[in-house]
């Protein structure tokens, strides 16, 4: 599985960005996807997670209200809708594929990782 994270860039605080992944592979429809953050210095850390139920759906508190995850299956691709952008969002995001369908928040659940877009919010 190869995953492959983009539409990021630099944005005003208040403003909005939507991340897409794209995945190869047929089991995409199978797999949980979750999308996490790493500022610099920083651990990363869990953002989102959508399973293979579009019902199932999970966010840290810190994004809640502000972000928006989902899938088109069909596509192969999960995005991120980001509203109300604040300079603490500023980090690299990188999306993951647990294929086991369960979203989970820890990095270990994970098992195949994008090569992360850069998110700057200003101030």
């Amino acid at each position: 599985v190869q995953l492959q994270a983009f539409g990021g860039g630099l944005v005003q605080a208040g403003g909005s960005l939507r991340l897409s992944c794209a995945a190869s592979g047929r089991a995409f429809t199978n797999y949980a996807m979750g999308w996490f953050r790493q500022a610099p210095g920083k651990e990363r850390e869990f953002v989102t997670a959508i399973g293979w139920s579009f019902s199932d759906i999970y966010y840290a508190d810190s994004v809640k209200g502000r972000f928006t995850i989902s899938r088109d299956n069909a596509k192969n691709t999960v995005y991120l809708q980001m509203d109300g952008l604040k300079p603490e969002d500023t980090a690299v995001y990188y999306c993951a594929a647990n294929t086991l369908g369960s979203p989970r928040s820890t990095l270990s659940s994970y098992d195949y990782w994008g090569q992360g877009t850069q998110v700057t919010v200003s101030s």
